[in-house]
């Protein structure tokens, strides 16, 4: 394979050797790299970038590219960009601003996930520098607009929620850019200084602790109005109904964001909403929710079918929850969305969970790992089809996205999937690849089923650890509901043992807030 000059580099680059089985991506020292060899039978992909991270996704991702996209595809406008801390050190982080430029100019981005080292892996890497992380300045060169997430769904199992949930997080502002310092008692003013020389003092008050932590942010506002069209043209593709989440109550700086949102609603989809019948509960208008109550919502609305956008900071918290509900992070979506000078969307996909450092660790330990790739590969599949909407094509790459997705799914409800849906049944990171391979390849799923895991049965649920319940306090329990004592518990005995423990659901208009069913309408 010869390495080409990529735009965003000066130099001809060598391509290092792997430092895996898989044949691709490999590891590289470089900025950027491109690859040539294709089968005059593959679909022909349009430009994209890929961004290369670390550890155990950067190993589960060689084995994607080599099975599942090499055969298939001829990815040779893709360019890569190895975003690994050692790379980062080596070129001073310029690769990241090679990185942050072809994402522009290209469009499409997948991401694999990162590290941003701390003090102590500074130095077991090697490290001549601080790293910080890269997704401040991807926000920030892509005019970052929102971080759109949203909970993924396979037919035949329940995760959490069981209808779709999407959310916008406000991809800029807030405590993620603050100054901050630490001062002593004394007068602190806040003083703004206009682009024409003129000043106001925004805030002035006295400090009378001997230790006081001083923090300055802002939220810019601009682009609200884009994250609104965003955010409602999602919800009603979805179909389902939007919330809109501040602390404006207290937080007075916030009201801004809702009026902004609330007023690109009444004038551009609040009909289309009422058409679809999605305000009927929310008494026929846009909906606000203080960000305390989207918490409670949240766990209680698991029938899903609800939509929220929120401030930056907000929105991490809530949708840290929301995956926590849905099983876990890697079960939800991450799509930073920006804008270019023309109006054209630039869009940047990634997993919503790290680099799964623990199984990285038993990797090289040479033990075995199962690795869910779902998150991983929804990210891929997103970038790829955002490529084609770009391009205008072509629709078979389109095509194949969608199918790599349904053959994972085939796969998760026919005894193929990896062990947090499967159980200690379930495949290692490696089998799983090769199981789904084989069907994107057209082979026959009781041949894949027998290949790979010849005993194991169709599953409905996910698999539930029980390894860390404490079944000592789980027999107590039932032996508090058994009144009798006669090893069984009746219906009777279990709602007297709810009401005696204050956690039955009530009748009229008190709201329970325990989870009991998947079931729970909006």
């Amino acid at each position: 394979m010869q390495p080409l000059r990529c735009r965003a580099s000066a130099a001809l680059l060598r391509v290092a050797a792997p430092r895996s089985t898989a044949s691709f991506p490999p590891r590289v020292s470089q900025r950027c790299f491109s690859v040539t060899p294709v089968a005059h039978d593959k679909m022909k992909a349009p430009k994209m970038v890929y961004i290369s991270g670390e550890e155990m996704t950067t190993y589960c991702m060689e084995l994607v590219m080599d099975k599942w996209i090499k055969p298939h595809i001829d990815y040779s406008e893709w360019e890569f960009y190895d975003l690994s801390c050692k790379n980062r050190d080596k070129t001073n982080d310029q690769v990241l601003k090679d990185a942050v430029a072809a994402g522009k100019r290209v469009g499409a981005i997948f991401k694999e996930p990162t590290v941003t080292p701390t003090a102590v892996q500074m130095k077991q890497m090697g490290l001549s520098q601080p790293l910080s992380s890269p997704n401040g300045a991807m926000r920030r060169g892509w005019n970052g607009i929102t971080i759109s997430r949203d909970t993924i769904h396979i037919q035949g199992l329940e995760l959490g929620f069981k209808n779709r949930v999407i959310f916008e997080r406000h991809a800029v502002g807030g405590e993620y850019g603050a100054g901050y310092d630490t001062v002593g008692a004394g007068i602190l003013n806040t003083i703004f200084t206009a682009k024409d020389g003129t000043t106001k003092v925004v805030d002035s008050r006295e400090l009378n602790n001997e230790t006081n932590a001083i923090v300055t942010y802002h939220n810019p506002l601009d682009n609200v109005e884009d994250l609104a069209h965003i955010f409602f043209t999602r919800c009603l593709e979805h179909e389902v109904t939007p919330y809109v989440v501040t602390k404006k109550t207290v937080f007075k700086w916030q009201e801004p964001f809702w009026e902004k949102m609330k007023a690109v609603f009444n004038e551009h989809y609040k009909q289309k909403f009422l058409d679809k019948g999605l305000l009927d509960n929310t008494a026929y208008k846009l909906a606000h929710l203080i960000s305390d109550a989207a918490t409670m919502q949240i766990i209680r609305w698991t029938g899903g079918g609800f939509g929220m956008a929120a401030h930056n900071y907000d929105g991490d918290m809530l949708t840290d929850e929301i995956a926590q509900i849905h099983r876990s992070p890697g079960f939800i979506t991450s799509n930073l969305v920006g804008k270019n000078e023309d109006g054209s969307l630039i869009k940047e996909f990634e997993a919503s969970h790290g680099t799964v450092s623990d199984m990285w660790l038993a990797h090289q330990a040479g033990q075995e790992t199962s690795l869910n790739p779902l998150g991983l590969v929804e990210a891929l599949i997103g970038a790829m089809q955002h490529s084609v909407a770009l391009n205008k094509g072509p629709q078979e790459l389109h095509d194949f996205a969608t199918s790599i997705r349904e053959k994972i799914h085939i796969a998760f409800t026919n005894g193929l999937g990896t062990r947090d849906l499967n159980g200690p049944s379930g495949l290692t990171t490696e089998k799983f690849v090769e199981a789904v391979a084989d069907l994107l390849d057209g082979k026959d799923l009781e041949e894949v089923k027998a290949k790979f895991n010849p005993q194991t049965k169709p599953i409905v649920e996910p698999h539930v650890d029980l390894s860390d319940i404490d079944q000592e306090a789980i027999r107590a329990l039932f032996d508090s509901l058994d009144v009798n004592g006669d090893g069984s518990v009746t219906f009777e005995e279990f709602a007297e043992g709810l009401a005696k423990l204050h956690v039955a659901p009530s009748k009229g208009s008190k709201k329970r807030m325990l989870r009991i069913s998947l079931e729970d309408a909006i």
